[in-house]
């Protein structure tokens, strides 16, 4: 034991020994150093040298450290650590040392010692889905020759973390480890790196308790956390993972709710997260309520261009109300709708934007809170110039001719939303993607820039399609051309592939099967003159269709019917009862040959008939995306009328209707005879087509949007004995294109349902349609607008008037998808379930599968 303790005592002894002889060493070396540098004293560089481990040539590392032999530098001085500080700002290095060596009176040599960064080799990522780990690499820049840091290592691991945190995996663990690669014939010093991701259970919040909560229940609470949701297996939209980021928004919107509730002062005194075995958690919130408010009187002061009684019926908020402070704000200023009815819009939409509006509780006196609204309205302010950027194909006369804002005019920030809405519904520029820029606003001069930022998208389509239909395959060629340049025919340099940029369309297309062909073209110029929206149109088509023989199951090419129509339009915008209006008017012929085509409503084989008729049509339109409108209407109303023919062409109607009704179809005699009375019948179409249509837009939540619509279309005769043209009919039902029948008649869609199969075989002269969309989705990007959409709609055809009930229809709802490219226009599939049996079954019809192609619903 004695020994022990003597051992013990020389141990500590030796120990305390070393390090004094290691304190007096670098007492000595420091002494020397300091014999050697002065503090304060200036050498003159003699030499430049670069050491370590760098693969960087040494003449590059000395020019990029600013130092060159004969400058004078100070131990420790401004020009050292700046020549340090910007080696290590090249994020090139892991290690910097700079040595001052071989001093000599006045002189001295530096030598720099580096230690390059090492480069990324390879990359191998575990734990996720092989889809995924691309993006991994490519969010976080992990690539090749990349230099490996520590902020790389750790940024990356924040970032796959909360990545996969924010998609409900609350337990995400992710840990990078590098090895250096050996037997490498590169003298740079690489690394590969191992990126291991363990995502653990996805967590899910099984409750969610309120603690404080006197006045409002918990099921309220809980409704205005709007994206923190418990689990709830009914729910679809909102998932129940826990999210930090919307968590904290959620507790402002709890606290926003009790604000609309009258409870200004109430606070969350604390929330946590209690942690469950069975990957779940809870969230415990303790609120404060305190006491609740109402609105006392309200005071306007400072306003001289609009009453007092006048602001109180834009503010819309009553002395004795519930003390709401969302509403309060949103009334004075509402930034999530841009053209909201609030103070603030109607001070800026008449040239006040420097205007500034401030509540002010003066007082709270037993929880009554009276209000000063103060007002500073500034002088009015002018645009003073207007520009737009980004119309790399759109000449410019084509966006300054829609715009709304011009210089010289007074400011309007309605003009402003406006002309964004305008220049969407062009359909040249992402709608989504144009932004106005307020520049240089000078409340001295009262004056303000502003300029349009626009990015183009693919306005001309390519329609390159084939299907099943009508006996045989049909192909489809269509080319539209939606901003064309007219003017540009004929030089060759403009052709991009086309002559693009002045707005106007063009169209051509080509379809064809067994049983018909048909060709059409058309051309529509916007402004016609280029000083006011005055659109000019024509069209020009032709078709030829075959009659099918079941017996030999192939088109008769001697049996036909030729279609030739040319078309003449005009339209111009109206500015009453607003500018949204649209009055379009034109006149169309068509000329309607049959050649030994007897078949259901052309009881004349060999005849003609023509067609030609004016059509006048009122629409306004206000929607805010032609692809995703989120807000606004598209209503519509047309009548399509011929002359009546009947008042002067000398037949008797009436009489040639009793024969008609007093043959017999089946008896050959009596049905060449009812092919003449009704080739006289038809020789010039008389009838008179009205038409209604209505949408509606409505942003239910954050883009989930609501459309309700209803249709309605009657065909009638000015004269009942010469009766309704078989022409320009309706057919129900289905997905709403066009088919082989060429006839003139109108396809009007109705969901699961097969095409056409909801009017009878001639077609019907009467229908209505109601329909109700709800619209989410899933990407608004630039290259592709993608939505997914839920439907219920039903509708009903009939042939006469007396059999019309608007509520006697065909119903249905389903599922659907639709992917818009600018290349290929709209493409989509809906799934529909019919709930009533088609005319002449018993059976419902059941699930439709429906394929949507160049149309919007």
């Amino acid at each position: 034991m004695e020994k022990l303790v003597n051992n013990l005592h020389k141990n500590i002894f030796l120990k305390a020994y070393n390090k004094f002889y290691i304190l007096f060493f670098l007492f000595l070396i420091t002494f020397q150093l300091n014999a050697q540098i002065e503090n304060g004293k200036k050498y003159t560089i003699n030499e430049i040298v670069v050491t370590g481990n760098t693969s960087f040539n040494a003449s590059t590392i000395i020019t990029f450290s600013r130092l060159k032999k004969g400058d004078e530098v100070i131990f420790g001085g401004e020009k050292v650590a700046d020549a340090v500080k910007k080696l290590w700002g090249s994020n090139l290095f892991g290690a910097i040392d700079l040595y001052f060596i071989n001093i000599k009176e006045d002189t001295v040599d530096i030598e720099i010692k580096l230690t390059d960064l090492p480069e990324l080799n390879e990359v191998r990522v575990e734990g996720v889905k092989k889809g995924k780990i691309d993006e991994i690499l490519e969010e976080n820049n992990l690539k090749p020759k990349v230099k490996v840091t520590e902020n790389l290592i750790t940024t990356s691991k924040n970032y796959i973390a909360n990545k996969y945190k924010d998609k409900g995996f609350l337990n995400t663990k992710v840990n990078i480890v590098t090895a250096e690669v050996k037997n490498d014939s590169v003298e740079k010093q690489r690394v590969n790196m191992l990126v291991s991701v363990d995502k653990g259970q996805k967590v899910k919040i099984k409750n969610i308790v309120f603690e404080g909560n006197d006045q409002l229940s918990d099921k309220k609470l809980r409704k205005a956390l709007k994206n923190t949701k418990r689990k709830n297996p009914i729910r679809v939209l909102k998932r129940s993972k826990y999210v930090e980021e919307s968590y904290k928004e959620d507790l402002i919107s709890l606290i926003d709710t009790y604000k609309e509730n009258g409870f200004r002062d109430a606070r969350v005194i604390s929330d946590s997260i209690i942690y469950h075995d069975d990957e779940t958690i809870s969230l415990a919130i303790n609120v404060e309520e305190g006491e609740k408010y109402t609105f006392g009187k309200i005071d306007f002061v400072g306003n001289t261009v609009y009453s007092d009684r006048f602001l109180q019926q834009i503010l819309r908020i009553n002395e004795g109300d519930t003390y709401n402070g969302v509403l309060l704000k949103k009334r004075i200023a509402n930034e999530e709708r841009p053209d909201g009815i609030d103070l603030t819009n109607y001070y800026q939409n008449f040239g006040y934007l420097f205007s500034t509006i401030n509540p002010v509780e003066v007082s709270a006196d037993g929880n009554v809170i009276d209000l000063e609204i103060r007002i500073s309205e500034g002088k009015p302010a002018y645009f003073n110039t207007v520009g737009v950027k980004g119309n790399d194909i759109t000449n410019d006369h084509v966006i300054y001719r829609e715009l709304r804002t011009r210089p010289g005019e007074l400011y309007s920030r309605a003009n402003i939303i406006r002309t964004i809405r305008e220049l969407g519904q062009l359909g040249f520029f992402d709608a989504q993607q144009i932004v106005p820029d307020i520049k240089n606003p000078n409340p001295v001069d009262g004056t303000v820039d502003v300029e349009y930022t626009v990015v183009e998208r693919g306005s001309s389509q390519i329609e390159l399609q084939g299907g099943f239909g009508g006996g045989g395959f049909i192909g489809t060629l269509g080319l539209s051309f939606n901003n064309f340049s007219i003017k540009n025919i004929f030089n060759k340099k403009a052709y991009t592939p086309v002559p693009r940029g002045d707005g106007q369309s063009l169209a051509l297309r080509l379809q064809a099967s067994q049983l018909f062909q048909t060709y059409s073209f058309s051309f529509s110029e916007p402004w016609f003159g280029g000083k006011k929206p005055f659109q000019l149109s024509t069209s020009l088509s032709y078709s030829r269709q075959f009659l099918f023989d079941p017996v030999t199951t192939r088109p008769d090419r001697d049996r036909n019917f030729d279609i030739l129509g040319i078309t003449f339009g005009v339209a111009t915008k109206l500015k009453e009862p607003d500018d949204f209006f649209l009055l379009s008017q034109s006149i169309s012929y068509q000329n309607y040959s049959l050649n030994n085509f007897n078949s259901g409503l052309f009881t004349f084989g060999d005849g003609f008939s023509n067609n030609l008729s004016y059509t006048i049509a009122l629409t306004r339109n206000s929607v805010n995306d032609p692809i995703y409108p989120t807000q606004g209407s598209n209503f519509s109303t047309s009548a399509k009328l011929s002359l009546p023919y009947s008042l002067w062409n000398g037949v008797d109607y009436d009489e040639l209707s009793e024969e008609r009704n007093s043959l017999d179809i089946n008896d050959p005699n009596d049905a060449v005879r009812i092919g003449e009375i009704d080739q006289e019948r038809f020789k010039w179409l008389e009838f008179y087509k009205v038409k209604f249509k209505a949408d509606w837009y409505t942003e239910v939540t954050d883009k989930l949007v609501l459309r309700p619509s209803v249709e309605f279309g009657f065909l009638g005769a000015y004269n009942n004995n010469r009766g309704v043209i078989p022409f320009e009919r309706f057919f129900l039902g289905g997905d709403g294109l066009g088919n082989f029948s060429l006839d003139g008649r109108e396809i009007i869609q109705l969901r699961g349902y097969p095409n056409q199969s909801l009017s009878s075989p001639d077609g019907a002269s009467i229908y209505n349609k109601f329909s109700l969309e709800l619209r989410y989705p899933i990407t608004l990007g630039q290259g592709a607008k993608i939505y997914a959409l839920s439907f219920v709609e039903g509708g009903a055809s009939v042939d006469r008037f007396r059999d019309f009930n608007p509520f006697n229809i065909q119903r249905s709802a389903g599922l659907g998808l639709r992917i818009f490219m600018p290349a290929f226009g709209l493409l989509g599939i809906d799934f529909g379930h019919g709930f009533d049996p088609i005319p002449g079954q018993i059976q419902k019809n059941g699930w439709e599968t429906h394929f949507i192609i160049g149309q919007q619903f």
